[in-house]
């Protein structure tokens, strides 16, 4: 559900029952002991009982502390929550989107249905930000709670209160910054939905209904155009289940001649057991998040129908279930793949670099300025890296130069991660043209440098491997628990860096 937001100017406590937070810069000390506004209206009007709890409890600003009072004057019964932004110069892009994200979540456990949100006029001209924030904050994901269970409130309104006045270039930052955080939170629904539900043809089949509502064009490959097309490897995955394996292809084209083209590729294991490699109990009812970096280009592409940018965007979603049976694909196997390498399989719980190799040439024949891919590839990243920092791995300086601004200016976290030559030896076989993986140490690397050898002869391409912060534990930031929608803003940074 998309949040209601309007703008207002005027007393932030002429309210009744909705919490109100007003959220302040450092607050820095004069010799009068005055206040900066708007805390001095709002203590003027609470008859100086505000500067005397802020006193009290030593409140300074500084980033996401919080003073809180219930219920302040005789006509409100919601609380009013003083936050903290830390030093307005150091306040980034990131550090803005988590904080109005963590006001959102908290007007949503405590059941509030509106919220007043007063903000510096210096935030202003940063109301895209805020309104991802406010979206993204707010999402919960409830479809299959019933009963006593089903919440019975959620947040539907948020006013924001400045002291000048709300312009129609602001709305429009604003309404851009709402679809985006839509659009993301649709990539986390995806997420969330059970495998029974969101299968390899399900998930194509959200795309493409994300792209007619978005005017873009996609096109729908099923398992036997994948056979008939000589993709051999994502069959080779596939076939062992009964969901089988589907493809799609989704197009943005700007309306004047783009300045470049980049192509986005996503994994969309939608359930990975394992195949006969099969994985432990423990853990695998989250192999459900396995088709996040799918799941990534749905909520992309919605996101940049609304940004319209100058850029050709194409999205290249592999889904297909790892499951084993009879006809399921085994370790020792060799196939082919429609690059034309053979591929030695030597674990069949090492499937999403397989689907990834025969997106990627079929990816590669776009001829993109910029060929980046995005998986929950390998266990070996979070072991690096953690739960909340992803991989990526670029072929060269100047593509990782461009990626890594993008992620600079998005607020998420990535680290470059080395293409280590000496390692390709571990993925040398003596009965293919390649071996599928190499053993553990260096495996995130390793399985970067299997999917450099079906690029071609793309000179700049990006591999991405989200297998930390794609599915969280617990909140983190703007991200909820589950599914998070982790590097989408970086990949809208990236396109929005290519126009210029």
């Amino acid at each position: 559900m998309t949040l209601k937001i309007t703008a207002r100017a005027g007393n932030p406590l002429d309210v009744q029952d909705e919490p109100v937070v007003v959220a302040v810069f450092s607050l820095v000390p004069t010799k009068t002991g005055a206040l900066p506004e708007p805390l001095r209206s709002i203590d003027k009007t609470l008859d100086g009982r505000l500067a005397k709890l802020i006193a009290k409890e030593e409140f300074t600003g500084k980033r996401e502390q919080s003073l809180a009072m219930q219920s302040p004057t005789a006509t409100m019964n919601g609380k009013l929550t003083i936050v903290g932004l830390g030093d307005a110069k150091q306040l980034k892009v990131g550090d803005l989107r988590a904080i109005t994200a963590k006001i959102a979540r908290a007007a949503q456990n405590e059941k509030a249905t509106s919220l007043t949100l007063v903000l510096p006029d210096d935030l202003r001209d940063r109301l895209r930000t805020i309104g991802e924030g406010l979206e993204l904050g707010a999402y919960r994901f409830t479809r299959y709670l019933t009963g006593d269970r089903k919440p019975k409130s959620s947040l539907e309104k948020v006013t924001l209160v400045f002291a000048g006045k709300f312009t129609a270039a602001s709305k429009e930052e604003l309404e851009l910054g709402q679809r985006i955080g839509t659009a993301i939170n649709t990539t986390r629904d995806l997420g969330n939905e059970p495998p029974n539900e969101i299968t390899p043809r399900a998930l194509t089949q959200a795309a493409q209904t994300v792209a007619k509502a978005n005017g873009l064009k996609a096109e729908l490959f099923d398992y036997k155009e994948i056979v008939k097309r000589g993709m051999k490897l994502v069959q080779a995955v596939g076939q062992g289940s009964e969901n089988k394996p589907s493809f799609a292809h989704l197009t943005y084209t700007p309306g004047k001649k783009a300045k470049k083209t980049v192509v986005f590729v996503g994994k969309g294991i939608t359930f990975d057991s394992g195949g006969l490699s099969i994985k432990p109990a423990p853990g695998m009812g989250d192999m459900k998040s396995d088709m996040s970096g799918a799941g990534n280009l749905v909520g992309l592409m919605a996101a940049v129908a609304a940004l319209k940018p100058n850029v050709e965007v194409h999205a290249i979603l592999v889904c297909a279930e790892n499951m084993p049976d009879g006809g399921a694909y085994r370790p020792g196997d060799i196939w082919g793949s429609l690059d034309g390498k053979t591929v030695e399989i030597v674990n069949t719980d090492a499937e999403g670099r397989l689907l990834l190799a025969d997106a990627l040439a079929y990816a590669r024949e776009l001829k993109p300025d910029l060929l980046v891919d995005n998986a929950t590839l390998t266990g070996a990243c979070v072991v690096a890296l953690g739960t909340t920092c992803s991989a990526f791995y670029a072929t060269n300086d100047e593509s990782a130069k461009l990626f890594a601004g993008a992620v600079r200016d998005s607020g998420e976290q990535m680290w470059r991660m080395p293409l280590l030559e000496d390692l390709k030896e571990g993925i040398k076989s003596d009965v293919a043209d390649v071996k599928q993986a190499g053993d553990r140490w260096g495996g995130s690397i390793t399985a970067a440098l299997f999917l450099r050898e079906f690029i071609g002869d793309t000179k700049n391409w990006v591999h991405v491997d989200i297998a930390g912060p794609a599915f969280l534990e617990k909140p983190n930031g703007w991200s909820p628990r589950g599914a998070s929608g982790h590097g989408i803003l970086t990949f809208l940074s990236l396109i929005e860096s290519m126009e210029n």
